[in-house]
């Protein structure tokens, strides 16, 4: 499972050695000031959409969606764990000058989404 982290000003996600694999990077690191909407969702499966980079299954996907039409979504997530929905803002964290920008939306599996939506929110100055 990926682990995200929040710092004071930044989100990263960091894949295991398997996902890296699929999603073609070890870890990717936004801007909070870049994060326009998180969302915590039940079945982070079926968020995914459009023709993908990577891999599924019945109970896992892991990689790019959204290859062709966009939104493109950087996706790790598992049947049956909940997980969080973030959209990115490009513009309002200066996009197309950092490694986020080819980005539209994360969408990962995480243990404890509320909490870790809690202190997205907080670091952004929106409420969760």
């Amino acid at each position: 499972m990926a682990v995200v982290k929040v710092t004071k000003d930044r989100l990263t996600v960091e894949f295991s050695g398997r996902e890296s694999m699929w999603a073609r990077m070890d870890s990717v690191t936004v801007p909070l000031a870049a994060v326009r909407e998180v969302r915590c969702v039940d079945r982070p499966l079926r968020e995914a959409r459009g023709a993908r980079k990577g891999y599924q299954s019945a109970f896992t996907k892991i990689g790019v969606w959204g290859v062709f039409t966009g939104p493109r979504q950087l996706v790790s997530a598992r049947r049956g764990e909940p997980g969080l929905h973030i959209r990115l803002d490009k513009a309002t964290a200066g996009g197309g000058a950092g490694e986020f920008d080819e980005f539209d939306e994360i969408i990962v599996s995480v243990a404890d989404p509320a909490g870790l939506a809690e202190q997205i929110a907080h670091g952004t100055g929106k409420a969760a």
